[in-house]
This record gives structure tokens, sequence and C-alpha cells, in this order.
């Protein structure tokens, strides 16, 4: 949905707890675009379901974490551990899956267990799981919180790691061209904004904690900064090797029924060179309950 004004249109963000709901919200077209799993994605489509991947969410930002007191010092040391993901259909899923394979490992070394993102945390820190691999600021909240570390940060064994996919439904792509743009562009403009300058991260993790993520501002703050490069928001043009590596290892694994073709549930047309986009942030929209630039 969007609300238009004269400097845009205005998108409203809804706020999913699984990926099961947000899976149904999509097929019933209660929302014409959304940020969904990479290899959800393409299995939805190879159902049937008429959606393209647009754009990329962000870059990294997922990471493995430990007990603070773990002896867990290695990806070795997982072996016989049971580790929460977020989804079989979850990028995380097929990165503990790569891993297993480059340290030998067979595929049932390590006890992977579907957990909501949310619950991660606490499953930790009650002892019901050894680990947990999720995307942020699921992986900070541990650390934070002071009974988790980070065993790995996902940009440091999967270069340029990719979680959430854009997903638009055909009928928005055939009949809203200019919204769709607009989307892209916008996404793509507040990447390029978020990764030119650390207080911009700290002013979006102020905007994103009160409106979007319903998460103290000083966890954002942590996630967009500890390290800088933990989570990036360039550089999110669907590629196809990207995609060729995500769909044939979840062939492998059986998370896919079939290899599917990049083509098929992929739209990059909306893609644009970061050079291209103009930049004002006096012309956002506004959104009168806060005063600040923004999308809702």
């Amino acid at each position: 949905m969007t609300e238009h004004s004269e400097g845009g249109s205005l998108f409203q963000a809804l706020k999913f707890g699984d990926w099961a709901t947000v899976k149904e919200a999509l097929i019933a077209k209660d929302i014409g675009a959304v940020f969904i799993l990479a290899p959800m994605a393409m299995q939805l489509r190879a159902d049937g379901v008429p959606i393209k991947v647009v754009y990329l969410g962000h870059r990294d930002g997922t990471a493995i974490v430990v007990g603070t007191d773990s002896s867990i010092r290695d990806f070795g040391d997982l072996r016989g551990k049971i580790v929460a993901i977020p989804s079989r259909y979850a990028n995380q899923n097929l990165l503990m899956h790569r891993m297993m394979k480059e340290w030998n490992m067979p595929f049932d070394s390590i006890d992977l267990r579907e957990v909501p993102p949310p619950e991660h945390p606490t499953a930790l820190r009650s002892g019901s799981i050894d680990a947990y691999i999720v995307g942020e600021p699921f992986a900070a909240m541990a650390e934070v919180g002071g009974f988790g570390r980070v065993l790995y940060h996902t940009k440091d064994i999967w270069e340029d790691f990719i979680s959430c996919v854009l997903v638009v439904r055909d009928d928005l792509i055939e009949n809203e061209r200019a919204i769709v743009q607009e989307l892209v562009d916008g996404i793509a403009k507040s990447g390029k904004w978020l990764d030119e300058d650390l207080e911009h991260r700290m002013d979006a993790a102020e905007i994103a904690a009160v409106h979007y993520y319903q998460q103290p501002a000083e966890l954002l703050k942590y996630v967009l900064s500890k390290p800088v490069d933990r989570v990036k928001y360039t550089n999110l043009a669907p590629l196809r090797e990207d995609f060729d590596e995500i769909m044939n290892l979840a062939v492998e694994i059986g998370v896919l029924a079939r290899p599917i073709a990049f083509e098929e549930y992929t739209d990059d047309s909306f893609v644009r060179p970061l050079d291209e986009l103009d930049w004002d942030m006096d012309r956002l929209a506004r959104d009168p309950g806060d005063g600040r630039g923004g999308r809702q």
C-alpha cells in the first residue's frame, strides 16, 4: 500500500513474526512486495506463485552465536551440537551445510532445528540450544545481553552473504512499474546513505527502533557499528552467480525439489547505478507523526 505526497510515496511496512505468515500473506495478495528468504522465493516461484526477485535487502548481517562461556571455538566444535536456524528455507540453513562441506563433516553432524528468529537468544540463554545462526538484530541481542558471543560473522565465512530478497508480485510489476521502481530506488538510495557515514547509521537506528523493530535504539546502533561492516546496504543488485550458488546448494540438500532458472524468478530491470539516482532529503515524503523523512 502507498500514500502519495508531493515528495513521493509512503510505503506501509507490516511486521511479521514468522516466515510462514509472510508466505501466506504473499499468496493471498495481502501484500504486494515483501522481504523474504532467498530460497523461499525460489520455491514459491517453482510452486507457481507469481513473484519475482527485484532487489536485495542487504548483504551480510547474520552471525553464528554461541554462549559466552561455551567451549565452542570453531565450526568443528559444533559437531553433535544443537543449532537453531530461522527456517529450512533460510540461507542460514544453506550456510551451515556449506560450512559442513568445507569442514568435511557429514550433513547430519549438527542437529539443526527450526526456531523463529525472535526466540533464538532466549533459547540460547536457557540452554535448550548450543548455538544459533540468525539475522540481526537477534544475533547481537545475545552479545548486548552479555550471554552470547559471535563465533563467526557471515561476512567472514561467505563473502557478501545474502539473506533476504525483495520480491514483488507479477501483477504489480506489470501494472504499477513506476511504484516498483520508486520502491527499489528508495531502498538503493537509503542503502547508499547508510553506508556513506556512521552518523547516518546512528540516525537510522533511532528511527527504525521506534517505527519498525520495536527494539532498543542502542541494540540497533550496536548492530550498525560493531563492526561497521557487520551489515552492508550497497551492492544489492541480484546477481546470477550468487543466486545460482544458492539454488544449487538448496537442490543438493533437498530444500528445492528441482533447479530453477535465474530468469524464472528474477527481474533485475529495476536496478539502476547508484550515481544515477538523485538524493535530496528535503524531497522525501514526511511522516507527520515524527516530522522526519522515511517510508511507512
